[in-house]
C-alpha cells in the first residue's frame, strides 16, 4: 500500500529530471531517494523509473502514478480552505515548460502575472530548444505548432502564421519571382530544432477570401547557415544574408519596423497556432486549469495582431 510519502515522492520525481534533483525538492538525500524508489517498486511489482546518463525518466506506469500523486496531494492539501469555505488562491506547484524565444517575450509575462494573482502558487517555467523533450513531470507544455505522434493533449491558444522574409534590400531582388520553386537560388537561413526537416518548405497559394487556389508546392532550399537560435537566424536576415521562414509572432514587429519584408506574400506556408499541451485532458489539476485560463485570457486579442 502506498503512503502520502510515497506520493510526495513522486510528484517530486515528475517534476525532476533526476533523483538529486527530485531529493532537493524534498530536503533529502540522493541516496535515501534511491532507497525510497526501490522500496516503492518492489511494493508494486512494477519498474515505475529508468535512470540513465542524462537523468531519469518516467516508464508509463511511472507517468500514470505521478499523475495520481498530483490528484490526490492536490485535493489533501486543499482540504483546510474547502472545510473552512475560505478560498486563499491556488497553491502548490505548477510546472511549465516553453520554447527559449517565445518563452521569453510571452510565456515570463504570463508565469509573473499568474504568480502575482495567485502568491501562493510556486511556478517553474523551464524554456528549452525542444520542450517536449524537457517535458517530464511538466503540468503544461507551451508549443509552436501542433504536435503530431504524440500522447499530449493539445489546447487551442493563439493563431500564428509562418512567413517568409528577408532584409529590404533582399525583398526587392526577390519581389518578381513568382513561384516557390525559384527560390532555391537564394541562400536560406535555417533554425534547426526538434529534429524537423527545416529546408523543406511547403507553400500553397490562396485567393483573397483564404481559398486555396492551387496545388500545394514542397521546395528544398539551400542553406549554408544554421542555428538553433531564432535570434540569430533573424538577425542574420536582418543582415540581409539570406532568406528565412520565421512565426508571425516574431516576425510581425520587426516587419513593422521596416527591419524585414515578406518575400511570395501571395504563397502561405503551414501555419503554427500557438498551443499549451497537457498530458491528460481528463483530470486536470486546479493549477493546470487556472494557467490554461490565464494563458487564453493573455493571447486574446492575439498581441502579435494587434
Amino acid at each position: 500500500m502506498l503512503q502520502l510519502e510515497d506520493m510526495q515522492l513522486f510528484r517530486a520525481l515528475g517534476a525532476s529530471q533526476s533523483l538529486a534533483a527530485a531529493a532537493r525538492l524534498l530536503d533529502l538525500t540522493p541516496p535515501a531517494v534511491t532507497v525510497r524508489l526501490q522500496r516503492i517498486e518492489e511494493r508494486l511489482g512494477l519498474r515505475l523509473v529508468t535512470r540513465a546518463a542524462r537523468g531519469i525518466s518516467l516508464t508509463n506506469e511511472g507517468q500514470h502514478l505521478v499523475q495520481e500523486a498530483i490528484e490526490i496531494l492536490e485535493r489533501i492539501e486543499s482540504v483546510p480552505s474547502r472545510v473552512s469555505g475560505e478560498s486563499h488562491g491556488v497553491s502548490g506547484h505548477l510546472r511549465v515548460v516553453a520554447p527559449f524565444g517565445f518563452g521569453r517575450a510571452y510565456v515570463a509575462p504570463l508565469v509573473r502575472d499568474l504568480h502575482l494573482s495567485h502568491p501562493s502558487l510556486a511556478i517553474s517555467l523551464i524554456l528549452s530548444e525542444s520542450p517536449l523533450r524537457a517535458a517530464s513531470g511538466a503540468d503544461a507544455v507551451v508549443s509552436i505548432g501542433n504536435v503530431k505522434g504524440s500522447s499530449w493533449i493539445g489546447h487551442y491558444l493563439a493563431p500564428n502564421d509562418r512567413f517568409l522574409c528577408a532584409s529590404p534590400a533582399l525583398a526587392r531582388r526577390l519581389s518578381k519571382l513568382e513561384h516557390p520553386s525559384q527560390l532555391t537560388r537564394y541562400e536560406f537561413l535555417s533554425l534547426r530544432e526538434n529534429d524537423e526537416d527545416v529546408t523543406r518548405l511547403r507553400f500553397t497559394q490562396q485567393d483573397a477570401a483564404g481559398k486555396r487556389v492551387s496545388k500545394a508546392v514542397t521546395v528544398r532550399l539551400n542553406s549554408a547557415l544554421s542555428s538553433n537560435d531564432g535570434t540569430v537566424v533573424t538577425d542574420w536576415a536582418v543582415d540581409g544574408l539570406g532568406i528565412v521562414e520565421r512565426s508571425e509572432w516574431d516576425a510581425a514587429r520587426l516587419i513593422a519596423e521596416g527591419k524585414l519584408k515578406r518575400v511570395l506574400p501571395a504563397w502561405r506556408l503551414e501555419p503554427a497556432p500557438v498551443m499549451a499541451l497537457t498530458p491528460t485532458r481528463q483530470g486536470l489539476t486546479i493549477r493546470q486549469r487556472v494557467f490554461l485560463d490565464a494563458a487564453k485570457q493573455a493571447f486574446s486579442p492575439t498581441p502579435w495582431r494587434n
